[in-house]
């Protein structure tokens, strides 16, 4: 397990959305901090991610409606402790690198922290990938002022106020949605950095560009 940025020790829910992620589950799990309980919510998978899940010490929810969106918000509803964050579960982002995350949100720096992506390995973030998200990060920008330089999956926030935030997007907009509302609410918004690494298994999305076409045409209706 990796262990805390500093002495504080707090609790939170590490919501995992997951469809088909059996490769990556068991190397995702391990590293999650000894504080945070990480809660799989098994999007319709057929691999058999949910019996992993639980043999590794996860909490699965079943969210039966396609669609991250959908499967983040089941997470969400399903949190109980004061501070929730959002991690992919493919193995390309290391949940040890959660209290990095989580701390400003945890002193009261910032309400909603993101973490912001650097490749770390050979095809980990793919040439599309990267320019549709620089081009949503400009067009959040333009939206609400909130500089930002990636719109990455890993986040943390408290739960309370997430709830309050009245996400409705269920599919790739989700994340995007939860930036520009809390802008809206004038939350504090951050970023730190951490590795993104090649992920485990087949991409749903930004591994392709038709993937990667329908997260922008997502997150741009949510901007309109």
């Amino acid at each position: 397990m990796q262990t805390t940025v500093n002495s504080q020790s707090w609790q939170g829910d590490l919501v995992l959305p997951c469809l088909n992620e059996a490769e990556a589950l068991p190397w995702v799990l391990e590293r999650v901090p000894a504080e945070w309980r990480a809660v799989v919510v098994d999007n319709g998978s057929d691999d058999g991610s949910a019996d992993i899940a639980r043999e590794h010490g996860a909490t699965v929810v079943h969210e039966r409606r396609r669609g991250f969106g959908a499967a983040c918000h089941a997470g969400l509803l399903a949190a109980e402790a004061e501070f929730v964050a959002f991690c992919d579960c493919d193995a390309s982002l290391d949940p040890g690198m959660l209290p990095r995350v989580v701390d400003p949100v945890v002193s009261g720096a910032a309400d909603l922290t993101l973490a912001r992506r650097r490749p770390a390995g050979r095809g980990a973030w793919p040439l599309h990938a990267r320019l549709g998200n620089r081009a949503l990060s400009r067009m959040v920008r333009r939206r609400t002022g909130v500089r930002l330089h990636d719109l990455g999956p890993l986040r943390a926030a408290r739960r309370t106020a997430l709830l309050e935030l009245g996400l409705t997007d269920r599919r790739s907009g989700y994340p995007l949605q939860m930036v520009v509302r809390a802008a809206d609410a004038g939350w504090r918004i951050t970023e730190t950095e951490v590795d993104y690494l090649p992920r485990a298994g087949k991409s749903k999305v930004t591994g392709t560009w038709l993937g990667t076409w329908h997260a922008v045409r997502d997150m741009r209706a949510v901007l309109r």
